[in-house]
């Protein structure tokens, strides 16, 4: 023993199948040198926390929960002002980015990956003073996530964010947004805004774009325009799925800066959960800002 490891991690994610797989995980951890401390997370910001006033004090943090435990890490770790590799051990619902880092999905196998796994330099966005992981974005559905209770994700997975979103259909709101990057500047009435940095969204691989990499210091940015009717709300939706871009309904592009303002407040999510209302944003991208240990590096 002598190596110090902090294992994160959300006793209730995904259908809190961790439960029955913590013993082997802890194992994994001792048998490869590591004296964990473990903190199981009881509400929001418990992690982030955590993370925030012992990140210097071990050469490993690792979490394990979905999205939004590792988003509270790597904030946790960004206000620390240290930088200590990061392990994540996918087990909520969607994993998003765990995906997009090509980590097992079982957890016993995600947790051999930390300990013997490289550490890959990955980009970290950056929105006003707080941080995310893989996505900023504002609009239709982008609530649902963080207003779907957890029980509710466990049992229909994929179908409780499409049954809550589908609720909103008939009162789709839009916002009126000024949008500045690298020269450019458009103001539009948008429905849905998303600034990413990750192969998959909701489950939904290739929807932020093709040739997608998490170390290149930019984002792909999807905006879509507000739909004069709802078939063409559908058609939109549609041609984001299967990205076949409408330039008439929506703007892509890639960018490491943009800023966003509004005369009214607008809500956003970071990585799934709620990032708060604002009329301004922000948005940087920190070039390789964290250390997240893999199996082999994304190309």
């Amino acid at each position: 023993m002598g190596r110090k490891l902090l294992f994160v991690y959300n006793p209730k994610a995904g259908k809190a199948l961790i439960k029955n797989k913590l013993a082997d995980i802890l194992d994994i951890f001792a048998r490869a040198g590591y004296e964990t401390t473990v903190i199981p997370t009881q509400k929001n910001g418990d992690a982030r926390e955590a993370v925030e006033a012992r990140g210097d004090c071990y050469e490993l943090v690792v979490c394990s929960g979905g999205d939004g435990t590792l988003d509270e890490v790597v904030t946790g770790m960004m206000q620390s002002g240290v930088r200590t590799p990061i392990g994540y051990i996918p087990a909520g619902s969607t994993n998003d980015f765990g995906g997009s880092l090509a980590l097992p999905k079982k957890m016993v196998r995600a947790a051999e990956t930390v300990v013997r796994g490289k550490n890959f330099p990955c980009d970290v966005g950056a929105f006003n003073d707080d941080f995310f992981v893989y996505i900023a974005a504002f609009g239709l559905f982008t609530d649902v996530s963080y207003e779907t209770g957890q029980d509710m994700k466990n049992i229909l997975g994929y179908m409780a964010y499409l049954l809550e979103g589908m609720k909103r259909l008939s009162s789709i709101h839009h916002f009126t947004i000024k949008v500045s990057w690298e020269g450019n500047e458009i103001t539009e009435d948008f429905i849905f805004g998303m600034i990413t940095n990750s192969i998959s969204v909701g489950g939904f691989k290739n929807i932020t774009g093709k040739h997608v990499k998490l170390d290149d210091g930019v984002f792909e940015v999807t905006l879509i325009k507000s739909p004069r009717n709802p078939v063409e709300l559908n058609n939109i939706m549609l041609s984001l799925l299967n990205r076949n871009i409408d330039t008439d309904a929506m703007y892509c592009f890639r960018t490491s800066e943009l800023s966003l303002e509004s005369e009214e407040p607008v809500a956003w999510t970071l990585d799934g959960e709620n990032g708060g209302s604002h009329k301004k944003a922000v948005i940087r991208n920190i070039y390789k800002g964290m250390d997240i240990r893999v199996g082999n590096p994304p190309e």
